[in-house]
């Protein structure tokens, strides 16, 4: 089994805020829990190194056992101040891509062309495009033959809703929601904010919040284990 690329980002704070941000912490350790298990998980970023976390994700509401357990774990924090650069990979070489959440994807996932021909090269070769939260922003500039590659899915990601009671929306370069509409994809959310949501839709799965991380860890799992032999 190919392994599978968890994409982190390397955006420390705001563009126009002096406020940090960064990876969702548990948005990379519930995905990464229920896939590494089986499938070999490689992390990388765009410029490589170090990813910064989101100090808001490492408060103790947001941190279970597995998760406090990652971080408190001096190799798996090594392998984040260590990430592989996305330049030095090969797209064949990877079953599917996740790509982790935090407000700072918003910065540097968005609209970054290697990861886009990245992203379209393994969906091309019948691999599968996942993402969670912010993260699925950069699905968003993601094309194949000239066409969006979410014109017409249905997709989810992080809510206006959720937006505005996490006091962001003037931090962000856009809303995520309004973004996923106008590129064309068909949006859809949780009747409740910040509980966990996902969608499938062919080989892209996506789900809405952080909450959501570890259903789309078990649908890229089960999805790739139970592939049929090509």
């Amino acid at each position: 089994m190919k392994p599978v690329l968890a994409v982190v980002t390397n955006t420390e704070k705001y563009e126009k805020f002096d406020t940090p941000t960064g990876l969702w912490f548990s948005e990379l350790t519930h995905f990464y829990d229920e896939v590494n298990a089986e499938i070999p998980v490689v992390i990388a970023s765009p410029q490589g190194g170090n990813t910064p976390f989101d100090p808001v994700s490492l408060r103790k509401m947001f941190v279970d056992g597995k998760t406090e357990k990652h971080f408190k774990d001096p190799a798996f924090r090594k392998a984040l101040r260590e990430t592989a650069k996305l330049s030095d990979l090969n797209p064949d070489d990877f079953s599917a891509i996740y790509f982790t959440g935090g407000h700072g994807t918003m910065f540097d996932f968005v609209g970054n062309p290697e990861l886009d021909a990245f992203t379209a090269k393994i969906y091309s070769n019948g691999g599968l495009v996942s993402a969670v939260c912010h993260g699925v922003g950069a699905l968003s500039t993601v094309s194949i033959n000239g066409r969006a590659l979410i014109a017409g899915k249905t997709i989810t990601g992080f809510s206006n809703t959720e937006e505005k009671l996490a006091m962001r929306t003037k931090h962000v370069p856009f809303l995520l929601e309004d973004r996923l509409k106008e590129v064309g994809a068909n949006y859809t959310k949780a009747a409740l904010p910040y509980t966990s949501f996902t969608q499938v839709d062919g080989r892209i799965i996506t789900g809405q919040n952080p909450q959501s991380a570890r259903a789309v860890g078990q649908i890229v799992r089960e999805a790739l284990l139970n592939k049929p032999a090509s």
